[in-house]
């Protein structure tokens, strides 16, 4: 399965595209979309066909996002919220299925902490891929957001398919370990 990560930015967009084949995770493609300064619907629609051009170069099967977080500054948060719905709209125009993940679940992914700082992501993401050097800041998150696809899409599809067969838990349809007993709830895993 082909997964492309997109880290919105009104200035510069990340993305990141990796291979999922089982477990293992290959690196397949990183880079950033900069739409410069000036007038903001010209610098959204750079977002839209510089995502819409990407997901056409590498035919991804699904894409994952990363959500919004709350600034500051309202006025940039925003801001942000457009080019991130730009990006959206290139991928659901590529007819792609689009996840959303927050900042903090793509750190505990990616570092195994929310709080993990970038430079701990750009490394991490580094070793999960074997790459020769650190990526960017915005392509580090954008395959960091990929990668926290490539995780938890499996044990999302594992647990609704339990909750189908169960009627509610993973522990009722007979699963053992350490999902026996979790339930999806407002799209967090909950015991």
């Amino acid at each position: 399965m082909i997964i492309l990560g997109i880290d919105p930015g009104l200035r510069t967009t990340g993305f990141g595209v990796i291979h999922k084949q089982g477990a293992r995770l290959r690196y397949i493609a990183s880079g950033t979309i900069k739409s410069g300064e000036g007038d903001l619907p010209k610098r959204l629609k750079v977002i839209l066909d510089g995502v819409g051009q990407v997901a056409r170069q590498y035919q991804p099967d699904c894409a994952a996002i990363e959500q919004v977080f709350v600034n500051v500054n309202p006025q940039s948060t925003l801001l942000l919220g457009q080019a991130r719905g730009a990006a959206i709209c290139a991928l659901v125009t590529a007819e792609l299925a689009v996840a959303e993940y927050s900042p903090t679940q793509v750190k505990q992914a990616v570092v195994g902490t929310g709080r993990a700082v970038k430079a701990q992501v750009q490394a991490m993401v580094a070793r999960l891929l074997a790459l020769p050097g650190l990526p960017g800041t915005d392509a580090a998150d954008a395959l960091g957001v990929a990668i926290c696809h490539a995780h938890s899409r499996e044990t999302l599809t594992l647990i609704a398919g339990a909750n189908a067969a169960s009627g509610g838990t993973v522990a009722a349809a007979g699963l053992p370990g350490p999902l026996a007993g979790l339930r999806m709830k407002r799209g967090r895993l909950v015991g």
